[in-house]
């Protein structure tokens, strides 16, 4: 398992990511707020402007404080060095 800094100390494992996006849309405010109806909602900003939003695949939403590039880019470095791999469904035999 792989974890990838969200911001101030908080990792977040790179094999359950499905979507790192931005707050600003309806869509995705209503999202946090159904996440947070549901107990399915993670604050990770520690008090700060929320600039990310994390979903993953046991469908928990977490908020970042950090811009979603830059959660892109830390975890491009890391499946650029090989530490993570995503099976390519084209490519199964």
């Amino acid at each position: 398992m792989k974890l990838i800094n969200i911001g101030y100390g908080s990792m977040v494992s790179s094999e359950h990511l499905i979507a790192v996006i931005g707050p600003e849309s309806a869509p995705v405010k209503r999202i946090i707020t159904e996440a947070r109806a549901a107990g399915k909602l993670i604050d990770a900003t520690y008090g700060r402007r929320t600039r990310s939003v994390i979903i993953t695949d046991s469908d928990h939403v977490i908020l970042s404080a950090i811009m979603p590039d830059t959660i892109g880019t830390r975890l491009d470095a890391q499946y650029s060095a090989g530490e993570i791999g995503w099976e390519d469904e084209d490519n199964e035999q």
